[in-house]
C-alpha cells in the first residue's frame, strides 16, 4: 500500500463561486457567496491547536481527515478556507479536499485562522504556523508523518499558503501562538489565485474600480489585513508580500490562477511565479483563461473553466518550461505532492 500523507490545506476565497452540487453543504462564505459541498466528514473535528482568541471564536480550531485504510505514518495536507480574511471558518472545505486526495494516500487538516476583526497581520501567519507546529507535535498521536506536511489554499488562503511556505522557521515571523519550539516548515505548497503584491491589484484589475470596491480603499480586505489603507503604509504592505521572503531553502510551489479573475487579478499569481522563476526555484504556474475568481475545485474538474489552460514551470537548476497547453486535474495536484512529499 502506498504510504499516506497528511497535507494542510488552506483556502481563503474572496467570494467563492458555486461548487458542484452535493447533498451536504456548509454555509455561504462571509462575502455572501453560494454554499459549497462538504465532502467527507472529519475523523476528528474541532481540535484546538491553540486557545480561542477571542474566547468563543473558531480561529484556532482544525479538523483532521484520515483515510479509512491508513497504515501511516501519514503525510499531511493543510487547508484553510476562504473569506477575504473576514471570517474564522478556514477549516470549511477540508472535507472536499479529503474526498479528492484520500485515494492518493493523503490525510488532510482543515485549519481555521483568525479574521481581520480578531487580529491584524501577522496574526494570521502566526496562526497557520501554530497549526503546523501542533500537527508536528501531535503526529504520533494521530499517526501522521511530521516530516511531510504540505499546505494549500485559495485566494486569501492561497496567500496564507504562500506566506507559510516562504517563511518556514523564520524567527521574526513565528509568533508565540500555541505550540512553540517545533518547526513550522512545510515541504510543498499549492496556492489558488493568491493575492500577493497588494499595491498593484487595482492597476491590474479587469475593470476600473470605484470607491470602497477598490483594493486601495481603506476598507478593502487587504487594508483591513494590514491595518491601514495599503497605499499609505508601504512597509506594512511589503511585510505581507510573500515575494519578500523567497530563499533557496523554500519548498516547491504550484500556483493556479484564472485570467478572468475579477477580484484578484491574474497578475498577482503570475508575479509570485515570476519571482520564484528569477530565484531559480521549483515552481509551476497554471493559467486558466476562462476561469473567474473562486471555485477552486472547478479549476481541477470543470471543463468550461479549464478550456485553453496552460502550464509553465521553473526548476532549481534555472531551467524553464514555457507555457504549453495543459488540462489541470486533481491528479496534477497529487502528482506534484507525490514528487516532493513521498519519502
Amino acid at each position: 500500500m502506498k504510504r499516506l500523507c497528511v497535507f494542510i490545506l488552506i483556502t481563503a476565497g474572496i467570494g467563492l463561486y458555486a461548487q458542484p452540487a452535493g447533498p451536504a453543504q456548509f454555509p455561504a462564505d462571509g462575502r455572501g457567496g453560494p454554499a459549497v459541498p462538504r465532502g467527507l466528514p472529519p475523523t476528528h473535528a474541532n481540535l484546538e491547536y491553540a486557545a480561542a482568541d477571542p474566547p468563543g471564536s473558531n480561529g484556532h480550531k482544525l479538523d483532521l481527515y484520515i483515510p479509512a485504510d491508513a497504515k501511516g505514518p501519514l503525510p499531511v495536507v493543510v487547508w484553510t478556507a476562504g473569506s477575504a480574511w473576514m471570517a474564522d471558518t478556514g477549516k470549511n472545505g477540508g472535507g472536499l479536499v479529503a474526498q479528492q486526495i484520500h485515494p492518493a494516500g493523503y490525510a488532510v487538516a482543515g485549519v481555521s485562522i483568525r479574521s481581520t476583526s480578531q487580529t491584524k497581520f501577522p496574526g494570521q501567519l502566526h496562526d497557520i504556523k501554530a497549526a503546523i507546529r501542533w500537527l508536528r507535535a501531535n503526529a504520533t498521536k494521530y499517526n501522521l508523518d511530521p516530516n511531510h506536511i504540505a499546505i494549500m489554499g485559495d485566494s486569501s488562503g492561497g496567500w496564507t499558503a504562500a506566506m507559510a511556505a516562504l517563511t518556514g522557521d523564520s524567527p521574526e515571523l513565528e509568533g508565540s501562538v500555541g505550540t512553540t519550539g517545533v518547526s513550522s516548515r512545510v515541504q510543498a505548497a499549492v496556492a489558488f489565485y493568491p493575492p500577493t503584491n497588494f499595491t498593484t491589484m487595482d492597476a491590474w484589475g479587469l475593470r476600473k474600480c470605484e470607491g470602497p470596491r477598490c483594493h486601495d480603499s481603506a476598507v478593502s480586505p487587504e487594508s483591513r489585513l494590514v491595518g491601514c489603507a495599503i497605499q499609505t503604509c508601504p512597509e506594512k504592505v511589503q511585510a505581507a508580500n510573500p515575494m519578500q521572503y523567497i530563499t533557496p531553502a523554500d519548498p516547491p510551489i504550484m500556483i493556479l490562477h484564472g485570467n478572468s479573475d475579477q477580484l484578484v487579478p491574474h497578475n498577482q499569481g503570475e508575479q509570485l511565479y515570476m519571482a520564484l522563476n528569477k530565484a531559480c526555484m521549483n515552481a509551476i504556474f497554471i493559467s486558466l483563461p476562462k476561469a473567474p475568481h473562486g471555485n477552486w475545485n472547478g479549476f481541477l474538474t470543470n471543463d468550461a473553466l479549464r478550456e485553453a489552460a496552460t502550464m509553465r514551470s521553473t526548476s532549481d537548476d534555472c531551467s524553464v518550461v514555457n507555457p504549453t497547453p495543459y488540462t489541470p486535474s486533481w491528479k496534477t495536484v497529487t502528482d506534484f505532492l507525490d514528487k516532493y512529499m513521498r519519502p
